[in-house]
Formats: C-alpha cells, structure tokens, sequence
C-alpha cells in the first residue's frame, strides 16, 4: 500500500471517530437532572460477580451488605438481585463486550455493585474485547469515579475525582495501526466532559468544608487536551471563591504523596482519566494496598461501585481465591450506602473497617493459606458491627 492510500485510510479512520465524539459532546449538553435514589423504595441493587477472584470478594462484600440492611430487605424497601453472565468466558464466546440481555438486567437495577472483570490484553487467550468496565461507565455515563483513601494515623484523608469516561481510555480499543512501523492511540478531553468532574469535585470540597481542591494534568507537555482540562479547572474554580484551585503536574504529584511533610496537604484531587487511574493505585499503597481500597462511578442516572483493582486470575490458577481480601468491595460497600442516604449503616461499616484493618488487625489476611480467608475477614467485620462500643473504639484509636 502506497503512502496516499495509507494516508487516505486513517483520515477515514479518524472522520469517524470525530463524528461519534461530536455527537457525544452535543449529548452531553443536553442538561440532565440527577436522581435522588434515596427515596427511592424499593431500591433495587445489582450484584456482578465478575472474574477471577471477582466472585469470592464480592461474596464476602454482599454478606456485609445484607446483613446492614437486613431489615430493609426484610421489609422489601431494599432488593438484592444477582445478574449472571458477566465472565470473560461469556463476553468471549457471545464476542460481545457487553451482552445485550446482561446489559439490560443491570440497567434494570438502581445499583451496581460490581467484582473485578477481566480486560483482554496481548498474549491473553481471549479475543481483543474492549474493556467491559471502560464500555459500562461509558455507556451508563458514570462520568466520576471517586476514590477515597483514609489513614488516620498518618493524616491522609484523600479523596479523588477521576474523570471516568474519556481521556485515554475512552478510545482505547479504537487504536489505529497505520502501518507496521507507526500506530496511534487517541485521547480526548471535551469542555462538558471535564466541567461536570471539576465542578463535581468542588461541590464536594464546598459540601465538606474544605477549602482546597487540587487539578493534576501534564498540561505543560500535553497542551491541548490536558490544556482544556486545566482551563476547564481554573474557569468552574471562579465559581467558588472560598476554595482555592491549587495545581499540579503528575509525575510530580506522584511524587509528592510519598513525602510525609507534603501528602497531608492533600484533600480533594481532580484529574482526568489515566492520571486516575495510576496515582489511585499509588495512593490505595498507604491504606494497606489496592486490595483494601473501592470506588463509586457515578452518573445522574445510575451508579456502580467496585473495587479499584483487578480479577487476579493467578490467585484463581494458584488455588488461593478464597484468601482475596474482600476489603476493597466491602468499602465500595460503604460508598454505595452513603450514595443512597444509609448514612449511619455506611459509617458504621466505615468504623468497622478501620478497627479490623488499620487498628486490631486480628485477622490477617496475606493472599495464601499462612493467613485469613476473605470470609473470615467478613466474619470479624459484622462481629464488629455488631459491637455497642464501635464507636468508642474507633475515636480511641485515632
């Protein structure tokens, strides 16, 4: 093929990933109301298991949940549906990222609370399938997916805004192989798209007393698309006058939530996609690892809330899912109900998690048969649950 016909091909490639992102941008536009699913009765809330150790820690994270909302359930305001189907061997065999029938089960739902799913990478077995949890956030419109990380004896209280639906991701499996030699990958960064997670990020500090909110991009080498998140940053900031747009590049970022004298100074961190991603993982280091640390994706109409780490086959190819520690889905767990207005159940599991985890510690789980299975971590926790002097407890630690 001649350089003209190389050429004349990726311009056509790139036309029509132009037209699906204008019109993305215009519906965006479209104003949304978001609804309020805390009075909503029943509540309807999904479980996906998903992959690899997915079903053994979202198990474990349902067993809490029942058992905090038993007489919700009891009274039928609160319903847990189990959606199946889900696995990679499914999506794989349908040659579907997202099976229609499955896709409307969870649209059906108010709720998702979701295990780790498997995302096809080079040399897997599986076929090039898109990500089923970059599809699900797109597709569902969950723009933010935050991220809380919490140890009080070090004085983190970070929480983070991860915009959830573009960047580099969001073309991630529409790469162009424009000959042997070149590739391209796409990312994109639209004004709606970073105002709603910018300002989504100060309504919280504004909600919370806070007078801080940190914008990290690369936007002095990355100009153009993390150019506009920045801009977008410093324009929704005039909006609140009382908080402070404080800015910062990532690979310094990065840097700095591992200096002591500097990480507390962080409060509410905003940032786009990929950037999101890493520094959470970086940040979830503190707390115990990524295996302690859940996340919320949410949109006006629906939400989902999952860990922020992966389906861990090896753990599954080595005999030891049922070490996983379920930490991560049980704090997502704790985001879901606050979502939704169970505030004294969410801080009660909050407090229960800090007590088992960071403080008493005296189940221990290691990942293999020398510690704790999920389950008798899950145990601990609803025994603590149940402890009239959880609070007490908890303040006497901090």
């Amino acid at each position: 093929m001649d350089k003209n016909e190389v050429i004349k091909k990726a311009k056509e490639h790139f036309e029509a990933l132009l037209e699906e992102q204008l019109d993305r941008v215009e519906r965006m536009k479209v104003d949304q109301d978001w609804i309020d699913y805390s009075q909503q009765r029943p509540l309807v809330i999904g479980v996906v298991g998903g992959d690899g150790i997915g079903p053994y820690i979202s198990g474990q994270a349902r067993r809490v949940l029942e058992r905090l909302l038993s007489k919700e359930i009891e009274d039928r305001d609160v319903e847990i549906r189990t959606i199946e189907g889900l696995t990679i061997e499914n999506r794989a065999k349908l040659m579907e990222t997202l099976p229609d029938d499955i896709f409307e089960q969870i649209k059906s739902c108010h709720l998702i609370l979701k295990g780790p799913l498997t995302t096809p990478k080079k040399g897997d077995p599986w076929p090039n399938l898109e990500s089923a949890n970059v599809a699900m956030r797109r597709e569902l419109d969950l723009f933010a997916n935050v991220r809380p990380v919490k140890v009080p004896d070090q004085g983190i209280d970070w929480i983070f805004f991860r915009e959830n639906t573009e960047g580099a991701y969001i073309l991630g499996s529409k790469g162009l192989n424009v000959t042997d030699d070149l590739a391209f990958d796409f990312k994109v960064i639209t004004n709606p798209g970073a105002e709603r997670i910018v300002r989504l990020a100060f309504e919280y500090a504004k909600n919370n007393g806070i007078d801080k909110v940190t914008a990290v991009t690369k936007a002095n080498v990355i100009k153009t698309t993390d150019g506009k998140f920045l801009e977008m940053a410093r324009a929704v900031a005039q909006d609140y006058p009382g908080i402070e747009l404080d800015e910062w590049f990532i690979d310094i970022m990065a840097a700095k939530l591992v200096d002591p004298k500097r990480r507390t100074q962080f409060k509410v961190v905003v940032l786009p996609n990929l950037y999101g991603d890493i520094i959470t993982d970086e940040a979830a280091e503190f707390q115990g690892g990524v295996g302690t640390a859940g996340s919320a994706n949410i949109g006006k109409r629906y939400a989902m809330f999952e860990a922020i780490h992966g389906s861990a086959p090896r753990m599954v190819e080595e005999g030891r899912a049922e070490y996983a520690d379920p930490s991560s889905m049980m704090r997502a767990v704790v985001m879901l109900l606050r979502h939704v207005g169970f505030e004294v159940q969410a801080r009660r599991l909050e407090m229960a998690l800090d007590v088992c985890g960071q403080f008493e510690k005296k189940v221990v789980l290691t990942g293999r048969s020398d510690g704790a299975t999920g389950a008798q971590l899950a145990d601990y926790v609803m025994e603590t649950l149940e402890d009239p002097e959880l609070e007490a407890k908890w303040k006497g630690y901090r």
